[in-house]
């Protein structure tokens, strides 16, 4: 992979998180995010505890992908027809709704069905701000610092990753109501921070609500053939790259080193993101973004056939580690063009649709990995993902020419006038 060594004496690493309106919003995010994950711990924990049912859990993810997709369309239009920052504060007010509503459920012992209908509207209230959320960030940083912006969210989202698991174990070995208690204040002070920012100028849409403008950021995305072949990318190097979900059966059976050995694998590619996300954001902004993304994912398929074949734990939890450091460069480059090179009346709607492709491209990923190892063994299912993940890269970098002529992240724009 090529990327610029050194960083010129006019970067500066921490220029988004120099702006106000970014600083407050990143810190926002940071606190939300360790309140959900506290909480989908809690799910996960009290959903098994109280069925002892496996199938339970995957009702669980069911239950969160299903609104992340069917309502990702919609919920596009409403981040590019109303102010962003109040679809955002909506959607927070009905998380924060639920969470409470599950700790009481909690609290009490109440049915299980009535965990999952707060978990069905949680999802919902979410999945209706998402889109927003993503659209507003490039209203809160000038477009020289956005890609800074992207790569400390990263950083912040693995953080959290690991952090907020930790903290609700405890709170699940004290009470569990707790953790739900804590996801509840998250989003309530993520709505306080959001008071104070200042949106900003933005150009909405004055399209009426109808199939033609609800799709208009696919039709958008078919013409703008760099943003198709960077998600299309992402997408596939997604769908076959499902390593971690057939981690459990490495930890058990191949690698021989139990749930703590386990744990050490699922930290792994969190560990090798925010590494990575902290070395992005201190080199200087990357000149050959599409290239870079093409070396970056071809990497990643070639470290999980590594991670397939091995039978050494270290070796197999530093491919892990590379999937994850690779990962965030593609997760970078995927976010920061996706909204540079959208303008601004579409964000959401554009967001939206990057939303289906990845959220797809996880459950049906998992779906791929478990029949093609159930079918042929764990060792071919991850070491074939890997190939294909390859193979995707080939095919892209030869059919698709705008990608490798894609140039500077920091430069990158989209004329509004179009």
């Amino acid at each position: 992979m090529t990327v610029d060594n050194g960083a010129p004496e006019d970067h500066d690493p921490y220029e988004a998180l120099r702006v106000r309106n970014f600083r407050l919003y990143a810190i926002g995010w940071f606190v939300l995010l360790i309140g959900t994950r506290i909480q989908s711990v809690a799910i996960g924990w009290d959903i098994y505890d109280r069925t002892g049912q496996v199938l339970a859990l995957g009702l669980v993810g069911l239950i969160q992908a299903v609104p992340a997709i069917g309502l990702a369309i919609p919920a596009g239009y409403l981040a590019d027809r109303f102010r962003r920052r109040t679809v955002v504060m909506c959607s927070l007010v009905g998380a924060t709704v639920t969470s409470t509503a599950l700790c009481l459920v909690a609290f009490h012992e109440a049915p299980v069905r009535l965990m999952f209908v707060m978990l069905l509207l949680d999802a919902i209230a979410l999945s209706m701000g998402r889109p927003a959320r993503n659209a507003l960030m490039p209203q809160l940083v000038p477009s020289r610092a956005f890609h800074n912006a992207v790569t400390w969210n990263a950083s912040m989202f693995q953080i959290s990753s690991v952090i907020g698991p930790a903290i609700g174990g405890i709170l699940i070995a004290i009470e569990s109501w707790m953790a739900y208690a804590v996801c509840a204040v998250a989003s309530l002070a993520f709505i306080i921070i959001l008071f104070r920012i200042d949106e900003g100028a933005r150009t909405r849409t004055t399209e009426p609500a109808s199939m033609r403008s609800l799709l208009a950021g696919l039709g958008y995305m078919r013409r703008n053939p760099t943003l198709l072949s960077i998600v299309t990318l992402d997408m596939f190097a997604v769908l076959l790259g499902g390593a971690v979900y057939l981690l459990p059966v490495y930890a058990k059976d191949i690698l021989h080193v139990g749930a703590t050995g386990f744990g050490w694998l699922t930290s792994a590619p969190a560990v090798g993101a925010l590494c990575m996300a902290v070395t992005v954001a201190h080199l200087r902004p990357m000149k050959n973004a599409g290239r870079n993304l093409l070396y970056a994912v071809a990497g990643f398929g070639l470290a999980t056939i590594v991670f397939g074949i091995s039978k050494w734990f270290w070796l197999s939890w530093l491919m892990l580690f590379m999937t994850g450091a690779l990962d965030n460069i593609s997760v970078v480059v995927r976010h920061t063009m996706v909204q540079m090179l959208t303008p601004d009346s579409m964000r959401g709607r554009v967001s939206a649709i990057n939303t289906i492709f990845i959220s797809s491209s996880n459950e049906l990923g998992g779906l791929e990995s478990g029949l093609v190892a159930h079918c042929f063994g764990p060792v071919i299912s991850v070491v074939s993902g890997g190939i294909g993940t390859i193979l995707v890269v080939l095919l892209m970098a030869a059919g698709a020419p705008s990608i490798r002529r894609l140039g500077s992240i920091q430069d990158a724009g989209v004329d509004e006038g179009n």
